[in-house]
């Protein structure tokens, strides 16, 4: 019998690495999983998976890729300003639009049954307040000033790519509405305004390490959606099975999490039990707004539930830093 395969694009990047790995796992003996990204590496070959190297904004390359038995492709590939050094625009129209056209054509090609799509929260940023319970079906709220506004129009338009897909051809769509995803990566910085920065998290982590004291920043009890990229991961691989034809998802698990527990949960599994580290409060400083991502229609139409609370995230945070598995694909 003919094993029907999965294709993932950006298998190679931060969130799509750990979707393969998931992915492998939670499909194995019932669907073979490709992964595919632009780098040329024999990361997956060691592990004795199968890899593709394929730009997406040139369409001669997917003739690469199988083009028979493919049942769902997986497009987590994208160019995203949290990464991009400097501003590029031209890069997010190439890669968001032309490259999503590309797999939308390869799909139509193969006659792939359905295509599963990332996007961010930027395209409802405006609403994302603090304390906003933010809706799968939303309209859309951004401002059309800085990196991200280039960024949210290449990723909406290719949404609506799908949806004519979809109408014209039948090929079932799903998108996932990603905030941050939390996972642990051996690249710890990331580029607001095409500005190199440590993140704030391993800035706390390292900190925690040595049991030095942390500041926390304004209200103690701002509060947001902490999602692990496994609770992602499992969103996406059940959606690859549900009887429906297309839907739209928020990734998250619904649960606030505030500052204080946030960096209590961090001390606590990252600090010398004998001198952790101790939390210096400064209300005087900024602080983001957070906001919950509502994932009812994730639970009722896809058996959606989240795994990881805030110190299980940490502690698969902790563990991944020790085996660092994708130091290879994910380091400077």
């Amino acid at each position: 019998m003919i094993m029907k395969k999965i294709i993932i694009f950006g298998a190679t990047g931060n969130v799509g690495s750990y979707v393969h790995k998931y992915a492998c796992e939670y499909f194995k003996g019932k669907y073979e999983i490709i992964a595919s990204g632009h780098r040329q590496t024999d990361f997956f070959e060691k592990q004795g998976q199968k890899y593709v190297s394929v730009d997406i904004s040139n369409p001669e390359e997917f003739e690469k890729l199988p083009q028979d038995d493919v049942y769902a492709v997986v497009d987590l590939a994208a160019q995203i300003p949290s990464y991009m050094k400097g501003y590029q625009p031209e890069k997010y129209v190439k890669s968001n639009i032309m490259g999503a056209y590309n797999v939308l054509e390869y799909c139509r090609k193969v006659h792939a049954d359905r295509i599963l799509f990332s996007t961010t929260v930027f395209d409802i940023s405006l609403s994302a307040t603090n304390g906003a319970v933010l809706k799968p079906d939303m309209p859309y709220n951004f401002s059309y000033k800085g990196d991200h506004a280039v960024y949210v129009i290449t990723k909406n338009t290719a949404i609506e790519f799908m949806k004519h897909y979809y109408e014209e051809y039948g090929l079932k769509y799903f998108v996932f509405r990603f905030p941050t995803i939390y996972n642990y990566s051996p690249y710890h910085y990331y580029h607001p305004n095409g500005v190199k920065t440590l993140r704030p998290v391993y800035r706390m982590i390292d900190l925690a390490m040595k049991g030095e004291p942390i500041e926390l920043w304004g209200d103690p009890n701002y509060a947001k959606d902490m999602v692990h990229v496994y609770d992602c991961a499992q969103m996406i691989c059940k959606a690859v099975e549900v009887n429906r034809d297309h839907g739209w998802y928020n990734v998250g698990t619904g649960i606030p999490v505030t500052l204080q527990q946030q960096i209590e949960t961090i001390i606590k599994v990252f600090s010398p039990k004998d001198h952790p580290s101790k939390i210096f409060y400064r209300p005087d400083k900024p602080a983001g707004g957070g906001f919950l991502m509502d994932v009812t229609n994730a639970k009722e139409e896809l058996g959606y539930e989240p795994k990881y609370d805030v110190e299980a995230l940490f502690r698969n945070y902790k563990e991944e830093m020790e085996v660092n598995r994708f130091k290879e694909l994910r380091g400077e």
